[in-house]
């Protein structure tokens, strides 16, 4: 299964970078059996780099779910495809 970054989670003046916001094409009911799966997203170019995350709890009454990863994501991964497992 596929969902989309959507943004970073952040407030007004703060950004966190390991925690991002997904959106997988479904409603808030079938999204939260996805909470507790892993989401892994691949870094483009030659080197293939994964980063792996948690999905922790919806975010939002549309669907959205939050994801803390490892480590902290870089811009180009917005808008990117995210596979959960």
């Amino acid at each position: 299964m596929e969902a989309v970054i959507s943004s970073f989670r952040r407030g007004r003046h703060t950004q966190y970078t390991s925690q991002m916001i997904i959106e997988p094409n479904m409603d808030s009911e079938k999204a939260k059996s996805l909470i507790g799966k892993t989401a892994v997203w691949t870094s483009p170019g030659k080197n293939k780099k994964q980063i792996k995350g948690k999905i922790k709890k919806l975010h939002g009454n549309k669907g959205r779910l939050r994801v803390h990863f490892e480590t902290g994501m870089p811009g180009q991964s917005l808008g990117a495809k995210v596979r959960i497992e």
